[in-house]
């Protein structure tokens, strides 16, 4: 078990280093190439199709499966796509990279998906219950001190060598970071062979195998469930039927509101703020810090207040962070609305899941989470597309202020449904 405990510690501290360099920059690099919106927002759809598509299958293929076997080797070929986005400054000339990057992160979502599933539920088989807040706090801690000092790094790098060797720098630092990670993620050993089975979120902030995208990380919380089927059918639309359905709309229109921004922010960050990247690494370290901080009171907050007052005051606040892009004229608002916007997700992202769980009943948990993964995948989609063309027809910060409205218009939806 110490020496479960002392790999899963290592593995967070490398991937740190993965997520504050090529995951933090990798949509900053294609919008210096000269992507448009469209092409950006392909990071995030192309994954979100990916997922609708290899999701279920996943989760049935992995039911009778060694997870922890699984997680190495699908983060073993999901990360070796970031050696290939080395190499793709030398293969293709200009806003052929654009493309080129896009694909390799679509081929990578497929291995990625079995690690966002696998990883989850090998780290609630071999952490005990009695064990995991203390497993779950220091691996979290140790994630924000990570990915702070690495995206610091990357943005003094950025800065003081020349495009795009510098780039390829900090990609190489990614995937040496993601391979260490890998490593780690080896030696891992599961000493029962039945688990004591916790159907309760877990709370670690790692996202293994889902890209975190400026103001947010994709939820893989519950996935561990479509791992025990049990010769039950995943996907059961007739829970759409009770009242079940409205909640699943609420959240549906929340991931949607929530992902229409996200394309344009590195665009507006780029070219309408003409940021630094060693400001945008600032303002990624803050991010993360305020995340971690806020994350640390989540357990006295949802002891003073419920899981939907949580959310739903979360929610609206949420639309602080494109209000003040959409505002900004300079690098202030935008590193305010780092801070405001890391500590806002700490509370939203945690709300999103425990109000969740609350609604899902304990003995159905595979089928309700299987179609709230469908749910965030839609929305995903959905948000990913919208906002390229909104931002056609009015243009990049207008577009982000009305982003802002939706995501207010989500709580308000949060409100009533959820």
């Amino acid at each position: 078990m110490r020496s479960n405990f002392f790999h899963l510690y290592a593995d967070v501290v490398w991937y740190g280093v993965l997520a504050g360099s090529a995951i933090a920059f990798i949509a900053i690099y294609i919008t210096r190439l000269g992507a448009n919106a469209f092409q950006v927002s392909l990071l995030t759809a192309g994954p979100a199709v990916v997922n609708l598509l290899f999701s279920l299958p996943a989760g049935r293929w992995l039911e009778n499966r060694a997870v922890i076997t699984a997680s190495f080797w699908s983060a073993l070929w999901h990360r070796l796509g970031y050696m290939i986005i080395i190499f793709l400054p030398w293969l293709f000339i200009g806003r052929g990279q654009v493309m080129a990057v896009v694909w390799v992160t679509l081929l990578m979502s497929v291995p990625g998906t079995i690690l966002a599933i696998s990883f989850n539920a090998a780290f609630a088989d071999i952490v005990p219950p009695e064990s995991r807040g203390d497993v779950v706090g220091k691996r979290n801690a140790l994630l924000a001190v990570s990915m702070t000092l690495t995206t610091l790094l990357c943005g003094w790098l950025l800065d003081w060598i020349t495009f795009p060797l510098n780039y390829q720098i900090v990609f190489g630092l990614g995937a040496y970071g993601g391979l260490m990670s890998t490593f780690h993620l080896s030696r891992l050993r599961q000493e029962q062979p039945n688990p004591v089975r916790v159907n309760q979120p877990i709370g670690d902030l790692v996202r293994p195998g889902t890209p975190r995208f400026v103001d947010t990380f994709r939820l893989p919380a519950g996935l561990r469930f479509l791992t025990r089927r049990a010769g039950k059918p995943l996907l059961r639309l007739d829970l759409l039927r009770s009242s079940f359905g409205p909640f699943m709309a609420a959240y549906l229109l929340f991931y949607t509101f929530q992902y229409l921004p996200l394309p344009l922010f590195p665009l507006t960050i780029v070219r309408s703020l003409k940021l630094s990247d060693g400001t945008i690494s600032l303002g990624n370290g803050i991010f993360y810090l305020s995340m971690f901080l806020v994350s640390l009171r989540l357990g006295r907050v949802s002891g003073r207040f419920s899981h939907r007052r949580i959310l739903v005051a979360s929610a609206f606040l949420y639309g602080l962070y494109p209000l003040l892009i959409g505002l900004a004229k300079g690098p202030e608002l935008y590193l305010l609305a780092a801070l405001e916007g890391g500590s806002v997700w700490a509370l939203v992202s945690a709300a999103l899941i425990n109000r969740l769980m609350e609604r899902v009943p304990e003995d159905e948990r595979p089928a309700h989470m299987a179609l709230h993964n469908l749910t965030l995948n839609l929305g995903i989609l959905a948000g990913s597309l919208a906002g390229p063309f909104l931002s056609l027809q009015i243009g990049l910060q207008p577009a982000l202020l009305i982003g802002a409205g939706l995501r207010f218009l989500a709580g308000v939806f949060l409100l009533l449904w959820g």
